[in-house]
């Protein structure tokens, strides 16, 4: 339970390589280990987008405590495994919006972002929503485009003086 929220208990097991990734609703003690995850693919994966500074203006919002302690209590959010360690994760606000949405660089391009995406897109349907949208980085945009989201806007961000562009995306659910 978190907040005040009750997100059901799931796992699903996935072959991967004959090796098996677990899905499953995040627990409060996985939060130093998301955290990681964020600043990690933010400093290794997004720097082929983004300059020194504004990866630096962006992975400085890990420290915003309370932040990260409201996306735990309000937000559905589904960690992957592979070998009981944490190689991504997804979450889910207001019932259709990926607030976060981050894979360890070590394990990208090997289905889990796929794989979280569909269980977030699963509850978001079941919660009686039509469409799901984000804020997309330039690095993620291609990943969404290819699962069906399409751009809204072009969004210019700025964050202690440094502007960051994203995306305004958004999928219908089928």
């Amino acid at each position: 339970m978190f907040g005040s929220f009750c997100f059901p208990r799931f796992f699903v097991y996935l072959s991967d390589k004959k090796k098996r990734m677990r899905l499953r609703i995040a627990l409060a003690s996985d939060l130093p280990d998301l955290q990681k995850i964020y600043v990690g693919t933010i400093e290794e994966i997004c720097i082929q987008d983004y300059n020194q500074q504004q990866i630096d203006v962006w992975k400085s919002t890990v420290e915003n405590t309370l932040r990260w302690t409201a996306m735990m209590n309000d937000q559905l959010v589904i960690v992957a495994e592979k070998n009981n360690k944490i190689v991504g994760f997804g979450t889910l606000r207001d019932g259709n919006y990926i607030d976060f949405f981050y894979i360890h660089k070590n394990f990208q391009r090997q289905g889990i972002a796929q794989n979280i995406l569909s269980q977030l897109e699963t509850h978001a349907r079941k919660s009686g929503n039509f469409n799901i949208t984000s804020d997309i980085s330039i690095t993620a945009r291609p990943f969404f485009e290819k699962n069906g989201f399409t751009i809204l806007k072009e969004q210019k961000n700025l964050r202690k003086g440094i502007e960051l562009i994203n995306y305004k995306m958004e999928k219908i659910l089928q």
